[in-house]
């Protein structure tokens, strides 16, 4: 550090310096004009300026030994300034490296998912890729098809994550009817497997985001059908508390084992159900809960092997009064 350089930092002082110094003198011409020295006047200035000079001196030597100790951390502390700025440039570098590991996780978890979604968008289209060479099945092309769209829903969804307050709308939805249509779009994969489903319910009004949402409640439909076994049974039904609005997607299938329960919404998890009976992306679950949480909902999951698997999403009462006004009128 320079010393001219180092002055062009101690303005300030110079400034209230030369401020104070012409003041005090204006003063004193102006109540003593008669009797006006200007020996006097410069003998002053210059003291004022050897005493100005004595404390820039010493604040510049301050400086550079803040520097110094800066550079070598086995020094002793020299000035409480010194310690000040020395733990502020600590705390922005320790910020900056968790700033830049936090990077680089989000940047691992693009990569990771990327990589997963590509191999398994190629099943479907291998698949569809055969059956150009052999007898087309309708229904087959249309499950493989679904699969496709739902990988790319899950693309989509997981792009949008990082930018999820400019895209969303919350208003009032009817959940049973987002069910409906939902089981409306799987219809060809509920006859295919004889899967039966049983809606326990007519209306379940709550606050949401209708887009997202739909995509939340598909993603625990399609898990449920896809560990289902033919014939099994999908049943649909809501509860209502003081507290909370619930809707439970709950089917017969194989079920999730208890130690991997609590790790099923964990990104890119599959557990052993995902490993022994279908590939996965371990994504849906994910995403589901990840939207959920945005939106003001959570999930959560029971389950016992062999026997059920049941997914509640719960929802807080309605709250917003803009849209409870609109509701009354």
């Amino acid at each position: 550090m320079t010393f001219l350089r180092f002055l062009a930092y101690e303005k300030p002082y110079i400034f209230l310096y030369l401020t104070i110094f012409l003041i005090t003198a204006a003063v004193f011409f102006t109540e003593y004009n008669s009797d006006w020295s200007w020996g006097t006047f410069f003998y002053a200035l210059s003291l004022s300026s050897i005493v100005l000079l004595g404390f820039l001196l010493f604040r510049y030597h301050q400086n550079i030994r803040v520097i110094r100790q800066m550079i070598n951390e086995n020094d002793e502390t020299l000035s409480l300034e010194g310690e000040f700025a020395k733990a502020y440039i600590d705390e922005l570098r320790k910020e900056h490296i968790r700033e830049m590991n936090r990077i680089q996780d989000r940047q691992k978890e693009h990569y990771d998912f990327i990589v997963s979604w590509f191999h398994e968008i190629k099943t479907p289209i291998a698949v569809l890729r055969l059956l150009e060479q052999t007898e087309m099945d309708p229904s087959s092309i249309r499950e493989e098809i679904a699969k496709i769209e739902n990988y790319v829903d899950q693309a989509l969804y997981y792009a949008k994550l990082d930018s999820f307050n400019q895209d969303y709308d919350i208003q009032n939805c009817d959940c049973i009817q987002i069910v409906k249509e939902i089981v409306k779009g799987h219809a060809k994969t509920f006859f295919s497997k004889k899967i039966r489903i049983n809606i326990q319910a007519d209306f379940l009004e709550v606050q949401s985001d209708p887009k997202w949402l739909q995509f939340i409640i598909n993603q625990l439909v399609t898990n449920s059908l896809k560990y289902t076994e033919p014939g099994g049974e999908i049943s649909i039904s809501v509860l209502e508390s003081l507290e909370e609005k619930q809707l439970l997607i709950c089917d017969n299938g194989i079920g999730i084992s208890q130690k991997d329960l609590p790790r099923i919404f964990n990104r890119g998890f599959t557990g052993e159900t995902g490993r022994t009976h279908t590939k996965s992306t371990g994504m849906g679950l994910y995403l589901a809960q990840q939207l959920s949480k945005k939106l003001g909902h959570y999930i959560t999951c029971t389950s016992k092997v062999g026997v059920y698997t049941q997914f509640i999403i719960h929802f807080p009462q309605d709250s917003d009064p803009y849209l409870l006004l609109q509701k009354n009128t």
